[in-house]
């Protein structure tokens, strides 16, 4: 049944009114309820909450919350004894904490179950319609969800009353049926994980971090101003390189207000990749495109391309991290990101902006400041995380050892890949034999400890040797004998890494480490694709996304419990005085009142650590944890 609280005069057609005392005293008495919101547009800062919808499959209730305070709910929202369910619990959380202060606990996510039963496949829908759909046969009226945006003062119509109201009624039975897949496949644990975390990333979507956009501005600028430099370069070379003959401008119109020798003589216009492809044919005819991969791997044939590959990243930072960037600030004065949280791998990505892949270049991230002088940023990121990983999974006794003792594992794996050739390379002040084998400043050593490094962390993405041979600029054959002879230097890394490839070809789906031992499942995966000689390719793929889902899986795994322990802290001990701002891959980042920095720190630490014990008990892993007056990495 649909109970309505709102103002009079409407006709009472299709629901009942009720009070607000009539609502709690129901769900005061439920163990599960459907939860959902309508408001008036999707920025929880300007747009505001105009319904509150709360229920199960028998009754549900409406409530009008232009005129009727939520606050009486409170309770019930923050128990955590009664479950919660949403559908995209990060939208309505934020509303219902901007707008009625109130900071929802216990809670189930539709979407989140689903893409946690699919591992984020982008061939699935995950809207609340597709699920209604799927689960229950029903076709939800999305008119009149829409006309829902952009409503002020005017009343609700019956159907929208109606429309909020099964909006939760169908939750309860989305969930049972989403159950069911998630106990057949053994999913429990990441399910109770992603719903903890998606509150987490609520939290850090909601505080915002803050950006210094004087600073950004000047940055930004530099950018432009480099680009504009290398361009010059480019044109020079056209203007003086006969090969380029073809590209020069055959006439050039002036104007009396710029200098002729400000003016271009270049046919080229160097943001344009079919462009550019035309000039590069001329110096490698059987190029197919001017993308950073294909072009990285020629860019000895002429200086002009490794230039070019500079100058396309110089106009990256200034188009896609310049002025164009304060689109994102709100009026907040903050950048408020939205997470994607479950990729295929488990790990999550952002959007408007997106903060994965701002420069690690700490000239951008220092822009990002603290709300005030009172305040400073504590971050925590793991200590060789993947590498970590990997050792766990191989129990290989060379890696276990050399992380255990704080050794750069890379100059030791270099060391015994190369052998007699590291050992000749060592200068008389070589840090790897002088002191207990830590990293050296030898110039031979540095050279061959790089090319080891790529192995070790292409481990954790299924390196191919022809990757390897396009990132270390060798010949294919030269990297098939490097992995060879890696390989041979460390079997259990090899066989670890070869029975995740072939699990993953055999099953056609790969996990996780234990407790939460996530499912990613490969699609176009059949049991007679073995058999076929044309799905060598499409096996090839999967094998390499075997190797590589295990170890950032996990990762995120861990990642994403420490964003759990964090808040949870944060809300039973620190409320007022630390924020979650911000995550990225491994690293976790706060802001803390001055006055108790040293002592988050160490407690920021312990969580992190205490989530990596949960997955790899050795306790191998550690956390570095730095206090900051700005953003850093």
């Amino acid at each position: 049944m649909v109970y309505y609280l709102g103002p009079e005069g409407l006709t009472s057609d299709g629901f009942t009114r009720c009070t607000a005392q009539d609502i709690k005293d129901y769900c005061s008495k439920q163990a599960v309820l459907g939860v959902d919101t309508e408001t008036e547009g999707l920025d929880f800062l300007s747009k505001k909450l105009i319904m509150f919808q709360i229920g199960d499959a028998k009754n549900q209730y409406v409530i009008d919350t232009r005129v009727y305070s939520i606050d009486f709910l409170k309770e019930i929202l923050e128990s955590r004894k009664i479950l919660k369910i949403f559908h995209n619990v990060k939208f309505d959380y934020k509303f219902i904490k901007h707008w009625a202060g109130i900071t929802c606990e216990n809670i189930y996510d539709t979407m989140i179950a689903e893409k946690v039963i699919n591992c984020g496949r982008q061939n699935k829908s995950y809207s609340l319609t597709s699920l209604t759909d799927l689960y229950c046969g029903v076709s939800l009226d999305k008119e009149v969800r829409n006309k829902f945006v952009g409503m002020t003062g005017e009343p609700f119509t019956k159907y929208q009353i109606v429309y909020g109201a099964r909006d939760v009624e169908y939750l309860p039975i989305i969930r049972d049926n989403q159950m069911i897949q998630i106990s057949n496949y053994k999913l429990e644990n990441t399910l109770i994980l992603e719903n903890q975390a998606s509150l987490a990333f609520a939290d850090i979507e909601f505080n915002g971090i803050d950006l210094d956009l004087e600073k950004w501005d000047e940055i930004s600028d530099l950018s432009g101003e480099e680009a504009f430099k290398i361009m010059a370069k480019l044109d020079h070379y056209i203007e003086n390189e006969d090969v380029f003959d073809a590209f020069r401008a055959k006439s050039i119109q002036t104007d009396m207000f710029t200098p002729v020798s400000e003016l271009r003589r270049v046919d080229v216009k160097w943001t344009s990749p079919s462009q550019v492809l035309e000039v590069f044919k001329t110096i490698v005819p059987d190029l197919e495109d001017v993308n950073g991969k294909n072009l990285y791997k020629h860019s000895y044939y002429n200086p002009i391309i490794k230039d070019y590959i500079e100058f396309k990243e110089k106009m990256k930072l200034f188009t896609s991290y310049g002025r164009e960037f304060f689109k994102f600030v709100r009026n907040d004065g903050k950048v408020h990101t939205s997470f994607n949280q479950i990729l295929n791998t488990g790990r999550v990505s952002s959007t408007n902006p997106n903060m994965q892949q701002i420069p690690s270049d700490n000239k951008y991230r220092n822009c990002f400041t603290t709300p005030g002088e009172g305040w400073v940023f504590v971050s925590s990121d793991y200590s060789s995380q993947e590498l970590c990983i990997i050792a766990e999974g191989s129990k290989d006794p060379v890696w276990l050892e050399a992380l255990q003792a704080g050794q750069d594992l890379h100059s030791i794996c270099a060391e015994l890949v190369y052998g007699d050739e590291w050992k000749n390379a060592a200068e008389d002040t070589c840090a790897f034999y002088l002191h207990n084998k830590q990293k050296c400043n030898c110039k031979k050593h540095k050279s061959l400890r790089t090319n080891i490094k790529t192995i070790n962390f292409g481990l954790a993405y299924g390196m191919s040797a022809m990757k390897l041979s396009d990132t270390l600029q060798i010949s294919l054959t030269d990297a098939e004998k490097l992995i060879e002879k890696y390989f041979k230097s460390f079997p259990n890394i090899h066989k670890f890494l070869k029975a995740l490839g072939n699990y993953g070809k055999h099953f056609g789906h790969i996990k996780t480490y234990s407790p939460y031992s996530r499912i990613r499942w490969f699609d176009d995966w059949s049991p007679r694709m073995k058999y076929q000689k044309t799905s060598m390719k499409t096996l090839g793929r999967i094998e390499r996304a075997s190797k590589n889902t295990p170890i950032q899986g996990t990762g995120a795994d861990m990642t994403k419990r420490a964003l759990v322990l964090i808040r949870e802290e944060i809300n039973k001990s620190w409320k007022g005085k630390v924020k979650l701002v911000m995550t990225v891959h491994d690293q976790i980042d706060t802001v803390c009142i001055k006055s108790i920095e040293d002592e988050w720190s160490q407690r920021m630490t312990h969580l992190m650590e205490e989530s990596a014990k949960e997955i790899l008990p050795s306790g191998l892993l550690k956390a570095d944890t730095n206090i900051t007056s700005c953003w850093e990495k």
